[in-house]
C-alpha cells in the first residue's frame, strides 16, 4: 500500500497529469523535429528522444500504479504520539529541527518530510511529546528529545 498525506497524492497526481500531457506534446515535437533531418539510423537527435520517450512512458505507469494503491493517511487527531503525518519538533544535540513523518513515495529529508520506514522514522513512531531516545546513523549514536507533535 502507497500511504500519502494529502498534498502528497495531489502532488504525485499533478506530476503524472504534467507527464501525460505537456511532457508527453514536447517529446512528440522533438521527435517530429528529429524525424526531419532524415536517416534516423545515425539521427542523435531522435535516439535522444526516442530515450526520453521510453523514460517518460516508464515514468507514468509507475505513477499509475503507485496511484492506483494510493490510500490518504488518516491522522491521527488527539497528538498524543507520533504517526505518519505528524508534524514533529525534535531536540537534536542543542539544535531544534522540524520534521514531518510521511510515506517512503513522498519522502524528502532536505525538506524536513522522512519516510516512517527510514531509521529515524522507525525510532520515532508511536513515541510521545517530552521522550527521550536515541538511534543509530552511519556517524554514531544521535539522541533526541520529542518537543512537540503536531
Amino acid at each position: 500500500m502507497n500511504e500519502f498525506t494529502p498534498e502528497g497524492l495531489e502532488k504525485l497526481k499533478k506530476e503524472l497529469e504534467f507527464l501525460k500531457t505537456t511532457k508527453r506534446q514536447e517529446i512528440a515535437e522533438s521527435l517530429k523535429h528529429a524525424i526531419a533531418f532524415g536517416d534516423l539510423k545515425e539521427n542523435a537527435s531522435y535516439h535522444e528522444a526516442k530515450e526520453a520517450q521510453g523514460f517518460m512512458e516508464g515514468k507514468i505507469m509507475e505513477l499509475e500504479r503507485i496511484l492506483k494503491s494510493a490510500k490518504i493517511i488518516q491522522k491521527n487527531i488527539n497528538n498524543d504520539f507520533i504517526s505518519l503525518g505528524s508534524k514533529v519538533s525534535l531536540l537534536l544535540g542543542d539544535e531544534e529541527i522540524k520534521l514531518e513523518i510521511v510515506g517512503p513515495n513522498e519522502s524528502d529529508p532536505i525538506q524536513g518530510r522522512i519516510s516512517d520506514q527510514s531509521p529515524l522514522g522507525i525510532e520515532l513512531m508511536r513515541k510521545r511529546k517530552d521522550q527521550i531516545g536515541q538511534f543509530k546513523t552511519p556517524n554514531g549514536i544521535l539522541k533526541y528529545k520529542i518537543l512537540s507533535i503536531g
